[in-house]
């Protein structure tokens, strides 16, 4: 057994955490072995097959999508690879155009110039994305929020009372955006736009039923959109199509901001570089970005705030109220 790693080791080898692991064993995706003692041992075909899964779940792949693949099944690949050519293109621009200016400056300095120190921050730094910044509503005391580089993909959540929807709806205002309520409903209308989508979602597993219509259409605004939970009337695999088709939408599409208490939905070990956290606490500090490695400040609150759909099903409808 010197070849076999414990799931710790495992984990901490794929840069992924156990419950990843668990739950591509739950899929049946990964079949490690066990120890004498009950423990799980993955040897070296084990690895290459994990370092294949988190690879392909690196590129926005589903666990449906990504069991397919692993089976030989390559229908649905190729708007998932569009998707992610279309933002490795937007990085390439990126880095053409901070390859321009350094070339620039190289020259201004071969004829003799000097470059000012604002000419190099807009050349070495980054051109920071869209922000936002406001006064918090209530819960919150009024305190002054700002969120700075908006992703193309933004999830919001926390625990029930936290003013997470307040905060949704606030986002959907200053950006003069779309808030999408819980009382959605399929715009007849633009029926025949999602058509596509719709069969593209249905292959990699989802439902089609009226919430995931309402959805769609809701989300074929060309503003920035705002989801109040966005995993509201669909199954978990209706679920984890949905989320990995919103992850190709790519860095040239309106923001999107999704509220959501589910772990098929914000799935931790999978998000990418397009995506961000925002975490509401139960004591009504202001909102932060959490970012999805353990130990950082607010993982463990983030963490405990997700659940499967099943475990979610048992308090849909519930509603925090103040008295």
């Amino acid at each position: 057994m010197s070849q076999f790693l414990n799931a710790s080791d495992a984990a901490r080898r794929l840069g992924i955490s156990t419950k990843a692991l668990r739950l591509y064993e739950q899929r049946g995706l990964l079949a490690p072995v066990r120890s004498d003692a009950g423990w799980r041992a993955y040897g070296p075909a084990d690895l290459e097959r994990a370092a294949e899964i988190v690879a392909l779940r690196a590129l926005g792949f589903s666990l449906a999508q990504v069991a397919r693949l692993l089976k030989g099944d390559a229908s649905g690949l190729e708007p998932a690879l569009a998707g992610h050519e279309a933002t490795l293109e937007a990085r390439l621009r990126e880095v053409v155009a901070a390859l321009e200016g350094v070339r620039a400056l190289r020259g201004d300095l071969a004829r003799g110039g000097a470059p000012t120190a604002s000419d190099l921050a807009r050349t070495l730094v980054p051109t920071p994305g869209l922000h936002l910044a406001f006064e918090l509503p209530w819960p919150w005391g009024g305190e002054r929020f700002e969120l700075r580089d908006i992703r193309p993909l933004t999830y919001i959540t926390g625990p029930l009372g936290s003013g997470k929807t307040r905060l949704a709806m606030r986002i959907a205002d200053e950006l003069d955006g779309v808030f999408l309520g819980l009382d959605r409903a399929a715009d007849r209308a633009l029926q025949s736009k999602i058509e596509l989508t719709v069969g593209l979602l249905i292959q990699d597993g989802a439902t089609d039923t009226p919430a995931l219509r309402a959805l769609l259409t809701g989300l074929e605004a060309s503003r920035p959109v705002v989801v109040d939970l966005v995993e509201q009337g669909l199954d978990r695999a209706t679920q984890e199509a949905v989320i990995a088709h919103l992850r190709r939408r790519g860095r040239g599409a309106p923001p999107l901001f999704v509220m959501t208490r589910s772990s098929s939905i914000l799935d931790l070990d999978a998000l990418g570089p397009d995506e961000m956290v925002l975490f509401c606490p139960a004591n009504h500090a202001p909102p932060f970005r959490v970012a999805p490695y353990p130990g950082t400040p607010g993982h463990e609150a983030l963490a405990s705030c997700l659940a499967t759909p099943e475990v979610r099903a048992r308090s849909e409808g519930v509603i925090a109220v103040r008295r």
